[in-house]
């Protein structure tokens, strides 16, 4: 079998007005992926999701650039397959005959950043073929099952302390969940805020759902310990992303000083930022988004370096159906990830991309027996929100 064609297609839906929500990123008014294609000589194609931001907007021009333009010319020709080979040989570019014999890494210049993202969305869509190739599903790919439904937990919240209970009961009450993330941060000001944010959610939610909230970064160390303080007594089930990516000193420094467990790594790049992460005793629950961190492969690895520091895993998957079913496969195999976001806000990718549904009971996410990652894409949707075929 060999690869005939690769191809990378901006897709961008314009969020209504009713569906839009403000937080430090701003208003958000568009949802935004690179869609990539694998074709091969045998009839068989498989597709995977790049980002361009950890959120759902952003200008993704340069990553289908980078898949288009570098990463195509590498592959084509190859058997789609030899999944690990080709990895190296996008992560090493022309070096990758010395990563091979050499038993060790060469990367090129963009070992960060849009060539990681791009290698995502191919490394994911080359597990879809592989699958496929054989008729079973991905997560029997990384070792079979280690559980038969993996726990979600939906994601949300950015409402004001007068109107934040009633939108996370709404949020948690269509699939059933018991489980629930919040935003806090920078988008509410002050610190205080925050805690008053988060204690009215406690408080509507009662003691039994488990309540996460998320900063996006955007505190800094001081402004974190205080907000850990504040809320001490509201029992959360982790505090995400405290400070930036940027301040793994900082970051380390929070979780010495509180027992709200730590969850961070949705910005990281590769097992070597994760390796950082870990070494400074920064984070309890490390995220990686597989369409950022190096796609499937290195997410496994990820979650094996986790596990050897007993560290669990909670991959950030805010982005298409594509990327959630990867995570979905990911946490089926992978015994230390624990639980799965659902996003809940405004989602287009996630839900009308594929012909599928993800079927969510009790909280609880089923995980499906397709081949491969087992969901279908919708070529019209592709068609109407490809940016290159609309401008």
């Amino acid at each position: 079998m060999k690869i005939t064609n690769i191809e990378a297609t901006w897709l961008r839906y314009q969020i209504p007005e009713s569906g839009q929500h403000t937080s430090d990123f701003g208003r958000l008014t568009t949802f935004d992926m690179t869609l990539v294609r694998i074709d091969t000589d045998e009839g068989l194609t498989g597709y995977g999701e790049a980002k361009a931001a950890v959120g759902s907007a952003g200008i993704n021009a340069p990553v289908v650039a980078v898949v288009n333009e570098e990463l195509r010319p590498l592959l084509v020709g190859q058997d789609p397959r030899n999944i690990s080979g080709l990895w190296e040989r996008m992560y090493n570019g022309v070096r990758s005959g010395y990563a091979i014999q050499r038993g060790r890494a060469f990367p090129e210049l963009g070992r960060r950043g849009l060539r990681i993202c791009a290698i995502s969305g191919v490394d994911m869509a080359l597990w879809d073929i592989l699958g496929k190739t054989l008729g079973v599903p991905v997560y029997q790919l990384l070792g079979g099952r280690s559980r038969e439904r993996v726990t979600g937990y939906a994601s949300g919240g950015w409402a004001d302390a007068a109107h934040i209970g009633e939108q996370l009961l709404n949020t948690i009450k269509p699939g059933g969940f018991s489980a629930v993330k919040m935003r806090v941060g920078a988008m509410d000001g002050e610190v205080e805020t925050s805690i008053e944010r988060v204690r009215a959610a406690r408080y509507a939610l009662g003691p039994s759902v488990r309540l996460m909230v998320d900063a996006h970064g955007t505190f800094d160390p001081r402004s974190a310990r205080r907000f850990c303080r504040g809320v001490e007594d509201c029992n959360l089930s982790w505090f995400e992303e405290p400070t930036s990516a940027d301040d793994v000193r900082g970051m380390a420094e929070v979780r010495s000083a509180t027992d709200i467990p730590i969850a961070a790594g949705e910005s990281l790049f590769t097992r070597f930022d994760f390796r950082d992460l870990i070494g400074a005793c920064a984070a309890d629950i490390l995220q990686p988004d597989p369409a950022i961190a190096g796609g499937i492969t290195e997410v496994v690895r990820i979650a094996a370096l986790a596990s050897a520091h007993q560290l669990t895993l909670a991959p950030h998957l805010w982005g298409s159906a594509l990327l959630f079913a990867s995570g979905l496969h990911i946490a089926a195999a992978v015994p230390n990830c624990v639980t799965l976001e659902y996003s809940m806000g405004f989602n287009p990718m996630l839900r009308e991309l594929v012909q599928e549904d993800f079927v969510i009971n009790g909280g609880e996410v089923e995980i499906p027996d397709r081949p491969g990652l087992g969901v279908t894409v919708n070529d019209d949707f592709v068609e109407r929100y490809a940016v290159s075929r609309n401008n």
